[in-house]
Parts: structure tokens; sequence; C-alpha cells
């Protein structure tokens, strides 16, 4: 019962805040759900059906509060090609198979490994999307002709889109420093629709995009062949959105708790993810995960907890069923407005005000990784491609730390003291350290300071024994680490080396043994 009094008490805490924060972030989440509905080629109430389910679920059950998900432009990038070859209803089954796939790595705790992310990737991440939604902003900017052609917009209503969108952006910028009794986002949103409306501006509103009218989502089993083939054509789809999906969701989630202090739980979010997505393929909906720019805006209008997402699940709702004659006359340079003051926050300035004092391996990641995100909105490709780098200039690093020292002792025996890790990237300059023809008939290899890591390692000190025996001369290797010991005495057929046993010291009066 305790449990579940601290989960209903999530709820109470600043619920003025967390209501108003909601009712903004869903303002911010139609038209951005209903340009990713119609870049999958898919009806923009699917999109926002799938926004309101996904919302709602990862909002009461996900492991980071304040976290606002929805259908994502990253996998609607993913699911385009399949749309167009083989319809919505394949999409409907290969968005239930991402599910399925997000919730296995949730329970098998695979979310853990997002720690192996490093810092330059996300901020990488972080900075390609910002410039994702940059650009997606640039979108609106844009009017179609009769002939169906899009065009810039030019002369006076140019002039007046970017006046309402710079009206919005200083309001958002302004207000804070005055009162932060309301959110400075959903006073700008308020204005400026009040201005145009009632003014009578003529310039682009939500309607313009689509019409949002509707109803809610409901159960709708995907109407394909279930069979072996069915399965063969969705399944690489899925296995894409739900990295993809997770990737976005994992890495926002690192860049929530950063900003607020606190930690959230990643394999239940994994867990949460999944069950919204399965649930979003049950209904008719697209695939989604969590949305950075949704979620700054959410972050910015002071909402924390699960209450602000719900409410924001909840408005898309009664935006859809009875709200609609007022949200598609929204402004568009409203909510483009606050989009833009979303990118110059979620934008990480503070990675080129340190680019000159980072590593250039580093930078290089950073912008590989920036680029990357940015043009192909493949977000796990481009963290993936961050992290092997990162691994192999981490690896080349370490490669050239390791050292040696010598000596002979009283006996005539060759000591050689290592220093740093054994392992694949450093096993050529290890070879290259020992001298088997002038070496005396004893060797001793003291690996005090180092340790063996992995199976090159091994293989050079079987190949480095293999040299001296041919020469006559006897090899030891000297105070390697239990596991070091447990990985050579694992590769005990492939190789034949001579390990010393050290002493093993009781202290009096402990269990403890040095």
């Amino acid at each position: 019962m305790s449990s579940i009094s601290a989960y209903l008490s999530q709820y109470k805490a600043n619920a003025k805040n967390e209501i108003l924060a909601g009712l903004t972030t869903a303002l911010a989440l139609v038209p951005e759900v209903v340009a990713f509905a119609l870049l999958a080629h898919i009806s923009p109430l699917v999109g926002i059906g799938s926004a309101f389910v996904i919302c709602l679920i990862t909002s009461v059950f996900g492991g980071r509060p304040g976290l606002i998900s929805g259908a994502a432009g990253s996998v609607a990038v993913v699911i385009v090609a399949l749309v167009e070859q083989h319809g919505a209803e394949y999409l409907f089954l290969a968005v239930i198979l991402m599910g399925l796939i997000q919730i296995a790595i949730g329970l098998l705790k695979l979310g853990k490994f997002i720690r192996l992310v490093p810092q330059p990737v996300v901020y990488g991440f972080v900075n390609g999307l910002a410039v994702i939604i940059f650009m997606a902003q640039l979108e609106q900017f844009k009017v179609r002709d009769a002939a169906g052609a899009e065009h810039w917009l030019t002369g006076t209503a140019l002039l007046l889109m970017a006046g309402l969108v710079a009206l919005t952006m200083a309001i958002v910028y302004f207000l804070p420093r005055l009162t932060k009794a309301v959110p400075a986002s959903l006073v700008a949103i308020v204005v400026t629709s009040v201005l145009v409306i009632f003014g009578g501006l003529q310039t682009k509103a939500v309607g313009d995009i689509a019409s949002i009218a509707g109803g809610l989502p409901s159960l709708h089993l995907p109407q394909v062949p279930l069979n072996w083939a069915t399965l063969a054509l969705v399944l690489p789809y899925a296995f894409i959105m739900a990295l993809v999906g997770l990737t976005e969701s994992l890495l926002t989630l690192t860049v929530v708790d950063e900003m607020t202090d606190t930690r959230g739980r990643g394999n239940q979010d994994c867990v949460a993810q999944g069950l919204a997505n399965v649930a979003s393929g049950l209904t008719g909906g697209m695939g989604g995960c969590a949305m950075i720019g949704q979620t700054m805006v959410n972050l910015e209008s002071r909402g924390r907890g699960r209450l602000s997402g719900v409410v924001a699940a909840v408005a898309l709702a009664l935006f859809v069923v009875v709200g609609a004659p007022v949200i598609e006359r929204l402004p568009l340079a409203a909510l483009v407005g606050v989009m833009f003051m979303v990118v110059i926050g979620t934008f990480e300035w503070a990675s080129l005000r340190i680019l000159r004092r980072m590593p250039r391996t580093d930078v290089l990641v950073m912008l590989l990784v920036t680029l990357v995100t940015a043009i192909s909105q493949n977000l796990a490709l481009a963290v993936l491609l961050g992290v092997i780098v990162s691994a192999l200039a981490f690896a080349w690093e370490n490669a050239k730390r390791i050292r040696a020292r010598h000596h002979l002792d009283a006996a005539g025996a060759k000591h050689y003291e290592i220093y740093g890790p054994l392992f694949f990237g450093s096993v050529q300059a290890f070879g290259e350290k020992f001298d088997v023809a002038t070496d005396p008939a004893e060797v001793i290899i003291d690996f005090r300071e180092s340790r063996v890591a992995d199976m090159s390692a091994i293989d050079a000190l079987h190949k480095l024994t293999e040299r001296y025996h041919r020469a006559g001369k006897t090899l030891h290797l000297r105070h390697l680490s239990p596991d070091c010991r447990q990985l050579l005495s694992n590769a005990g057929a492939l190789i034949d080396v001579n390990m010393e046993e050290d002493p093993l010291y009781v202290v009096v009066g402990e269990e403890r043994a040095y």
C-alpha cells in the first residue's frame, strides 16, 4: 500500500504547474505529430491518436516523470518505405513487434548499456536533434500553390509570419523575468493566437496542415496474413524502429536527468515505451518514443511529474473530439516561435564554448554524431557510430600506454615489469618489449601493474612463451590477478604458459586474505 500511495502522491505535487505544463505541451505536440504522420504517408489523425496512446501510457508507467513521448519523427523516417510499398496495415504489425522487442530489452535490463554512451556522443545527439527541430520549423514558412508545388513565403506573408514568431519568442524569453505564475510558452501561444484571430490577420494556421477533427483510437487488429513471409517482411523494420525509439528515449532520459538533477529508471522506461507501442499498434497507430522538443517545452513550463504527461495526452484527445475548430485556428507562428525557443534551450552551447579544450577525438565524435543525426535522422546509426569511434580512440590511447621495465636479479634471472593493460590494441607493442635472443635462461614477467584483458592478450603470451621455448629458455608469469588467472585457465587448451603462484597471506583474527 505504501508504494501505491507514494505513486499516487506524484500526481498531487504542484498540480497547477503540472496541468498548465501539460496543456502547453499538448499544443506543441499537435503540429509536430501531424507533420510526422504526413511524412510517414499516413493520416494525421493516426499520428494524433498514436501520440495520445503513447503519451498516456509512458506518463503513467514510464521510468522518467516529466518525459513526453509521442509519434516521433525519428521513427517516422524509418517506416516511410514500409508504408509506401506495403500499406499501413503492415506498419501496425511492425509497431506491435517493435513494442514487444522494447519490452524484452527492458525486462532483460539492457537499458543500462546507455551508460556506455560517451558525453561527446550525447552532445552530438542533442545538437543534432536541435538542428532537426529547427529545420522542421522552417517547413512552416512554405506554402503550396494551386498546382501543389511548395514555395517559400514572400512579401507581407513572410514579414507577418516572422513578426509573429519573434513576438512569441520575446514573450517566452521575457515573461519569466516578470512572473512565473503561468508557463511563458502557454501565454505566448494564447497572446499570439488572440492577436491573429481577433485581429483578422491572415497567416498560416494549424488547420492549413490538416484537419484534426475525429474520434478516439479504438481496437484495430492488423489486417495482414499471419505467416512467416509477413514476419520476415516486418521484423527488420520492427528491430530498427525499436532501437531508434529506445536510443532517443534513453538519451533524452539522460538529458532530463542532468537538467533536473534526478535519476530516471531506464529499464522501466524501456518496458513502458514497449507497452505504449504495442497499444498504439493494436489501435491502428504509428510507433513513437520520447520527443526531446516537447519534453523541453514541458520542463520549461515547470512540468516535472507524471501529471503533466497525462494532461497532455488527455488534452490531445479533447482537441480531436471537441476542440478541433479552435485548435485548427491557432497560428502556426505561435507554435514555431515556441519550438525555436526549444531549439535554443536544447542545443548544448556549452559544447561550443569548450570546443578548444576538448580532445580532438571528442570534437570529431561530437561533430560526427551531430551531422549524421541531422542529415540522416537515423539516431541509432548516429549514436552507434559515435560509440564505435569513441571506443576505437580509447583503445588506441590505451594501446600506447603499455610500458616495460627490466632488471637482473642476484640469481641472474631477468625481470620484466609490465605497466598498462594487455589487450588487442597493445599486443604488438608488448611483443616488441622483449629481447629473446640476448635474455638469460630464465625470464620473469611481472603483471603487478598490468592485466591480461582478452583473447588477443592470451595469444600474445602464448606466442611469446613459444619464442622463449624455441630459444631453450624458461618464461614465468608472476602477479597475475585472479580474473587474469581464470582467463588463462579457461584458455588452457589454447595456451601453454608457466604461471607462478603468488603467496597467500592471511591476517590473524580476520577472514581476509591478501
